[in-house]
């Protein structure tokens, strides 16, 4: 028997991150059980309350959530439920639901964001078609468009820009709700550190910690790998790491993808933050393991408030 916590595995299929999540965990001394909240269920039969499969009459002494599967909205919130009812039983759970929340909904987010006082693009998020008319009348032009957004939604799918009142598509295609944000494109040629093309940053946060960072490097406006964008290594400076460790604090995130973009002075804003990200991508253009190091942290976080195990010893990153 292994010295190191029983951690639940929240995952929706038997992905990179999930393999590589299972072999880090346990080559440093953790007992993984794989599963999915699909699975799990409240039951005043079990002994806590909560059945989860490979638990028959225990909690795990910790929980890493790599994907949550997409379902109904009820479906996602008995899913969030059985998450708050491990953090309340006292059970470590990366990232906890409040931050996994915060992130879905991006209008949560850049609330967060400002609350904390981090730049970020001016947003907007309401629900009248009439009233996101009247602001893009007034905030948008061809030349200086908004980004439509979906309120929930990741990987850059279904962005769309708006250059005036009649690009704004009606409520019954974006779910009644209008997340508009400035559109920052490209530096100015003429400025010293312009890069050329659309481009932004990603930086990986674990622990309270910049991991690495990216340039994510597109051959159109949307920079998400998904999207066809490449991965270029790139080294955070000071002040992108501590937006990057801000902007996850701000948001309760214990591990994060934390986006950042140039702005005209020089330095960057925080345009998103996701709390479970991938970094397959950023994987390819980092010198070490990014999964050994988002388990060591994690590990090192379980030992420090259950006395379950021990912080790893191996050395990771720079």
């Amino acid at each position: 028997m292994g010295t190191g916590p029983d951690v639940a595995l929240f995952i929706s299929g038997a992905d990179w991150h999930a393999r590589r999540l299972v072999r880090a965990l346990r080559s440093a001394g953790a007992a993984v059980t794989r599963t999915s909240l699909t699975r799990c269920r409240f039951s005043t039969a079990h002994p806590a309350g909560l059945d989860i499969p490979g638990f028959p009459d225990r909690l795990p002494d910790a929980v890493f959530v790599r994907t949550i599967d997409a379902g109904s909205f009820e479906a996602v919130t008995l899913r969030l439920g059985l998450l708050h009812a491990l953090a309340e039983a006292g059970v470590p759970v990366w990232n906890a639901p409040r931050a996994i929340e915060a992130c879905v909904d991006k209008a949560q987010t850049t609330w967060r964001l400002q609350r904390a006082g981090l730049p970020t693009p001016d947003t907007w998020a309401l629900e009248s078609h009439e009233a996101a008319l009247a602001l893009v009348a007034a905030e948008a032009t061809p030349e200086c468009p908004l980004v439509l957004k979906p309120l929930f939604g990741s990987q850059g799918k279904a962005l769309r820009l708006v250059g005036g009142p009649d690009d704004l598509p009606p409520p019954e295609t974006v779910s009644g709700v209008y997340y508009l944000q400035r559109f920052i494109g490209p530096r100015s040629p003429d400025s010293a550190a312009a890069t050329a093309g659309f481009h932004d940053h990603r930086v990986l946060v674990a622990g309270g910690r910049a991991l690495a960072g990216m340039i994510r490097r597109g051959t159109g406006w949307i920079t998400n790998i998904k999207q066809g964008a490449k991965a270029e290594a790139w080294v955070p400076d000071a002040e992108a790491e501590r937006l990057a460790v801000a902007a996850a604090a701000a948001v309760g995130a214990d591990y994060a993808g934390v986006d950042l973009i140039a702005d005209s002075d020089g330095g960057y804003l925080v345009l998103e933050v996701n709390s479970m990200p991938a970094w397959s991508g950023l994987q390819t253009v980092t010198g070490f393991d990014l999964t050994e190091a988002i388990s060591d942290a994690f590990l090192a976080d379980v030992a420090a408030r259950t006395g379950r195990g021990r912080a790893p010893l191996r050395a990771v990153g720079p």
